[in-house]
Order: C-alpha cells, then structure tokens, then sequence
C-alpha cells in the first residue's frame, strides 16, 4: 500500500509523528510531499520518499492556493497513492480537495483552528467553506480537542466519521521525567513557540516586565522562531536582564528540565506539544484556559490556567505560582507527569490511526474482490 503524507513544514512530522511513520513504513511505501526544510533530510533517513511542496502556511493568496492544488494532482498522478494523511489547514483543504478529484481515500487531521477560523469576519466564512469542500470526502477526520470537533460539526463543516485524539500524543520514553530543579537562587519560567501574537507574547512580555521589578530572582527563558517582528524589543529586555531569547533549539528537553515551570500564553491551540511534553518532563504548566491548553493539566494540580490575553490574570497566575512552596511545585510536576502516561501516550495516536488505516484496507481488499467475482462470473455466462 503507498501511504502519501500531506503537511506544511517537516517539524511537525518529524517531532510529533515520528513513531507514526516508522509504525508505517514497517508494512508500507510512504511518501511525504511538503516544503523541504532542515527535518526532510532526517524524514528520508527514517524511510519516507520525499516529494517537495510549497505551502504558505500564512499567506491568503488564492493564486498560491490554485497552484498548491495544482501540485497536489501532481504528486497523485506521479505517486498513484492508495491512501492520503493530510495535516494542518491547507493540506487538509487543498489536499482533500485534490484527493476528491482524484477520488482517492483520505484522512484529515485538524490540528487546530488558527486565526483565520478564530476570527470573525469574511476571512472565518471563507475558510470554513474551503474547510466544508475539503473534508466533505474524508474517510476520517481526527481532532485534536474536543471544542474544535464541536465546532465544526454543529457549523456543518463535517457530517462524516470524526474521532477525538490526545493531541499528537507525548513519546513518553523521549520526554522522561526528570527530578525537579533543586531550589537555587533562581526560578525559571519557559516559554517554547513562534514568537508572535496569537501566541500572547507580548502580554508574556509585559509580564515578564512586571514580575521582574518585584521578583528579582525570577528567569525567563524564550525559545522559538520570531514569526512577528520581536527583535528590538527582546534585545531590550535582555539588555535588563528581564528575558534570556534562546532562538529556535533541537534539543527543548535540555531547556523543560532544568526549568521550574512552563507558561504558555497562546490565543489558540490544537493540543499544545510543549505542555504536553512539558507535564511528561515533571514540569508544572501555566496556560491559557482555552481548548487545547486546559485539557493537558488538571487545574492547581499539575498547572495553573489564566484569561488569554489578559495581562492581569497571567500576572496572577505567575505570582501564584511564585509564592508556592518548593515542594508544592515539585508535586505539581508529579502529578503532571502522571497524567500524562494515564491520558496522553503517543501510542494511543499511533493506534488510532492504524485502526482507521487497517478499516480502509478491509474495504478496498472487499471491492478487489467483488470485482474479480464480477469478472469471473461475466466470463462464465460467455
């Protein structure tokens, strides 16, 4: 079976679905089709056969979308896929539309919503009709939280097979547990993520500002590409010794483990890897109280949730967790961890979709079949 893999950045497959793919290219030929970057190289060595894509994964431009249709009906003709993985928005529109025309099986994972669905306005109508067309034909589509499965089946976008995953699930095995900082002269918050609005860096920023002045052993480490444009003013921050900007890192669970707490300001999410991976590490979380955040901590137990972009209500939920006792915070990382291997292993992702792969199977092998008995009985009756 030739298994095609539609996404927007190698990243994401290489980090979040690595053990999928080496699930599947155990039993079968798997292609992946998306913009090369610095993780195609690392696809290819785990098996994948890479065929190169340009997504603007931000861009609005209905020319760019047109041609990245196009390529897609491409890559079938060339590829002749037996089945067709789609993740985030575009490969899932533009794939799935593609995957209709061809009329080639297809599973679609909504990953989250981003900001064009968040928002109201011409851009949300436009993209939830581009989301309707493209998932119509889905054999499955998998969600990554249950407010985002709601939403596009009481907007109608869906009325076809979903099922509810984990998020991209934790390799709990990678994202060991390790004992908490000792308790040292510093406490060190980290936020790991694009560096731009949607992700409430600059309330994160102003918090940061805040809290210093009046907790001067506090650190705030940053991780992440600067998406939005952040530099002067990171610069100045780390001139005063407020934020420590670490650019973009391989290696995070270095920077979750000797951190204290992880904080994640984000408007929007699917299911956040970095808390996830965070809680799998022993690390207590503090995040926006928004689907896709809430559910990868129990509140006061393992993290602490505040308002999305309010300012004063993170500063809160910072302070509170400032003024808790060390092993207050050392148990929250337990229990985070706890759930996590309880609610979160990637392999109940890996399960799921070779459940939906293996049913797909079953019903083509039932249609090979029906056809040779048609066949055979035609030449019979001659």
């Amino acid at each position: 079976m030739k298994i095609l893999i539609l996404a927007n950045y190698g990243m994401g497959l290489f980090k979040f679905r690595k053990e999928l793919l080496e699930k599947l290219i155990e039993t079968e030929e798997v292609y992946i089709s998306l913009p090369k970057d610095e993780y195609t190289d690392q696809l290819e060595e785990l098996g994948c056969k890479f065929i190169e894509s340009h997504v603007d994964r931000r861009g609005t431009n209905p020319i760019s979308d047109m041609k990245l249709l196009l390529k897609y009906l491409k890559v079938f003709k060339e590829v002749k896929p037996d089945l067709v993985l789609t993740y985030t928005i575009k490969p899932n529109v533009y794939g799935g539309i593609a995957c209709r025309i061809a009329k080639i099986p297809y599973i679609s994972n909504v990953t989250g919503l981003g900001t064009s669905i968040e928002n109201d306005g011409v851009l949300q109508k436009i993209s939830m009709t581009l989301y309707k067309i493209g998932l119509k034909k889905s054999e499955c589509v998998f969600f990554q939280n249950k407010d985002n499965k709601d939403l596009f089946i009481n907007k109608e976008i869906i009325n076809n097979k979903s099922r509810l995953l984990p998020g991209s699930g934790v390799n709990v095995s990678r994202f060991t547990f390790e004992d908490y900082p000792k308790a040292d002269k510093k406490l060190k918050f980290l936020f790991i993520g694009r560096l731009m609005k949607a992700k409430g860096i600059d309330e994160l920023l102003l918090a940061a500002q805040k809290l210093k002045s009046k907790y001067p052993f506090i650190q705030f480490d940053l991780i992440g590409e600067m998406e939005d444009d952040y530099a002067n003013q990171i610069s100045k921050l780390e001139n005063l010794g407020i934020v420590k900007y670490h650019h973009k890192q391989n290696d995070i669970h270095y920077f979750i483990k000797n951190s204290h707490a992880t904080i994640l300001p984000s408007y929007h999410e699917g299911m956040a890897n970095v808390l996830l991976e965070s809680a799998s590490t022993g690390r207590p979380v503090i995040a926006s109280n928004i689907a896709g955040c809430i559910e990868t901590f129990d509140e006061k137990i393992s993290g602490i949730s505040f308002q999305k972009a309010n300012l004063d209500s993170l500063v809160n939920a910072i302070e509170s967790f400032i003024l808790m006792s060390y092993q207050q915070k050392k148990e929250m990382g337990v229990a985070g961890r706890k759930k996590i291997e309880r609610e979160f292993d990637r392999n109940r992702v890996i399960n799921a979709y070779v459940d939906e792969i293996n049913g797909i199977q079953k019903i083509d092998n039932s249609r090979q079949i029906s056809k040779k008995t048609v066949y055979i009985e035609g030449n019979e009756s001659i």
